[in-house]
This record gives C-alpha cells, sequence and structure tokens, in this order.
C-alpha cells in the first residue's frame, strides 16, 4: 500500500474514532432493545388506549398501580388510594386495561403495592405498611382469596438499612422449591439513607420466613449521574427480547415534587437513561414508573405502563395516576 494511502487509513480511522464509530461498534447488545423501549414508553398520545386521573369503578384514585395479565382471564391491578388521609391497598380487576372493577381492600395504612401471579395460580403482593415504615408481604392461594382479601401467608420485615423508612417495593422474582413455604423472593425497595433521602435496595424473603438486604449502590449511581440530588424510589423490571431492563424514578431537587422524573435502566450495564415523557397537554413530573410486558385485548403483544403524574408538574386534566399500553 503506498505512503499516501496508509496516511488516508489513519486519518479515516482517526475520524471514526472522533465520531464515536468505535463505541458503536463495542456498543452492548442490550442497546437496540432499550431504544424500542424508549419508543414504546415514553409518546403517551401514541398509545393504543390511555387513562388519566385513573379511578376504579368505586372512583377510587389508583395511585401507583401495578397491572399485570390475570391467568384466569383479563387483567389485574393493585393500588392505593388515600381516604380520609389513610392510605389503603386494593385490587382490581379489568377487561381492557383501561376500566377498573374494585374487587377488594386488602391493607390499610398501606401504600405502594407490586403483585406477581404464580404458575400455581397463588399470588404474592409486597407494599409499604404504616406504623413503623416498613415492607410487607402477603400470600393468597388462589383468585378467590385475594378477591376476599384472604391471605394464607403474612410478613412483616423488619428494617435492616434505615432506621427511619423502607419501602416501594418490587417482586423481581419468586421461586417455588416447590411451595410458598420453601421459596425464595427475590425484591427491590428503598431505605430512607440517613433518614435523610430514598436510596435503593435489594433484599430476598427465604421460605416466607427469614429477610436479608442489601444496599445497591450502583443502581443510585446509574441515576446521581443524571443530577439526581433527591430521592431514588420506586422501580419496576422486566425481560424485553431477552434483556432484563427497569424503569426508576428519581427527585432532581429534594422536596420538589415537580422535580421528579423517569428513567429507563439497563441491568445488563448498569446505565439508566432519561425517559423523554411526553403527554396530550405537557405535562412534566412523572413518579412510580412501573411497566409490564403482557398480551393486549386485542391479542397483540404489548407494554402496558402506569405512571404517578404529581400536580406539581401535570397539565390540566393530567394529574393523578396514568394508565396506557402500546402493542409492538
Amino acid at each position: 500500500m503506498a505512503p499516501a494511502t496508509h496516511r488516508y487509513t489513519r486519518l479515516l480511522l482517526s475520524t471514526l474514532l472522533s465520531l464515536g464509530f468505535a463505541d458503536a461498534l463495542a456498543a452492548p447488545p442490550s442497546d437496540p432493545p432499550r431504544a424500542e423501549l424508549h419508543a414504546l414508553i415514553e409518546n403517551v398520545p401514541q398509545a393504543n388506549a390511555r387513562r388519566y386521573g385513573a379511578t376504579d369503578s368505586l372512583g377510587r384514585s389508583m395511585d401507583t398501580a401495578k397491572l399485570l395479565q390475570d391467568p384466569a382471564g383479563g387483567y389485574l391491578a393493585v393500588y392505593h388510594t388515600y381516604i380520609n388521609g389513610i392510605p389503603r391497598v386494593s385490587v382490581a380487576s379489568s377487561t381492557d386495561l383501561i376500566q377498573w372493577t374494585f374487587r377488594r381492600e386488602l391493607g390499610t395504612y398501606a401504600s405502594q403495592p407490586h403483585m406477581v401471579a404464580l404458575p400455581t395460580g397463588a399470588y404474592v403482593i409486597a407494599w409499604e405498611q404504616e406504623p413503623n415504615n416498613h415492607l410487607a408481604f402477603r400470600y393468597y392461594a388462589n383468585r378467590t382469596d385475594l378477591f376476599n382479601g384472604v391471605a394464607a401467608r403474612g410478613f412483616d420485615a423488619p428494617r435492616t438499612l434505615s432506621s427511619c423508612a423502607e419501602g416501594t417495593p418490587n417482586i423481581y422474582s419468586v421461586t417455588l422449591s416447590p411451595d410458598i413455604d420453601h421459596s425464595v423472593i427475590d425484591v427491590g425497595a428503598h431505605y430512607y439513607w440517613n433518614c435523610d433521602r430514598d436510596r435503593q435496595q435489594r433484599g430476598r424473603l427465604t421460605n416466607f420466613r427469614s429477610w436479608t438486604t442489601s444496599a445497591q449502590g450502583l443502581m443510585d449511581n446509574a441515576l446521581l449521574h443524571w443530577g439526581v440530588g433527591g430521592n431514588i424510589g420506586d422501580r419496576d423490571a422486566m425481560a424485553y427480547k431477552g434483556f432484563s431492563y427497569g424503569l426508576m424514578e428519581g427527585q432532581y431537587t429534594k422536596n420538589d415534587f415537580g422535580s421528579w422524573r423517569s428513567f429507563i435502566y439497563d441491568y445488563q450495564t448498569g446505565n439508566a437513561e432519561p425517559l423523554n415523557m411526553r403527554t396530550d397537554a405537557g405535562s412534566t413530573a412523572f413518579a412510580n414508573p412501573s411497566f409490564t410486558a403482557l398480551t393486549a385485548p386485542n391479542g397483540q403483544r404489548a407494554i402496558a405502563v402506569s405512571l404517578f403524574l404529581p400536580g406539581e408538574g401535570a397539565k390540566p386534566g393530567e394529574a393523578g395516576q396514568l394508565i396506557y399500553y402500546r402493542t409492538y
């Protein structure tokens, strides 16, 4: 190869490197599916169906709702509602993910619930319980017991990382070997670090009797990187195209509810990215994100998303719980 050609090749490589070409070549395989999730989640007006200020059939607000496919058909949601200043956890059912029928109140002085359905037909719910702000777990052996509020097992976790508060749980997985009394439940939550700001923890409930947990500083760092200075709280996780992703909330300024934003978290890389959320009217604050991969009412695959829009950042008609889904 002639010297001039060598010089041209080196110049071309140098230019490509300066443009980030090497980074693109080395990009982790979880990048493209994560970009797809951005597109599916961020543009609410493009959803197949959406509902702002979601309530159940009794007119109760469905705050911090977690949605899931009901193995018996249709969909379920767990959520909390403040009634006379007291948070109450309830369960509702739906055939279309938009209109919800109240089924049962499951807990008082309880909030921020998360639920999973087990292959046995049973359900496990975790929530934040008062007094002595802590995590509580309930096991319902079947759908009838769930709708009747009859829990076959209960466990209230001792606080281990904070003397003030531990809450906003999500359930990553439940492993039965072979039943709930011989099980491992993998749980995410927040703890009130130095009784000052929420930070991430991950715990394990073994045999519905033994609880251990640890701080998750790497998850915190993923949001601190973006200048989050307040709480790092609620999160959810799901698999998409063979990779694990999460939605997380971060508060840019402590005590400022208008500064809540949602982020997508990549469990493969340990990095997070802000979601560029767009609503019909242009709301700006988004908290308590959750998402679920499920089958939409029309039979297509879909992502169902639930977000709480604080009044401090909500445009007229959009405050409260937002529920929507997008097929793909």
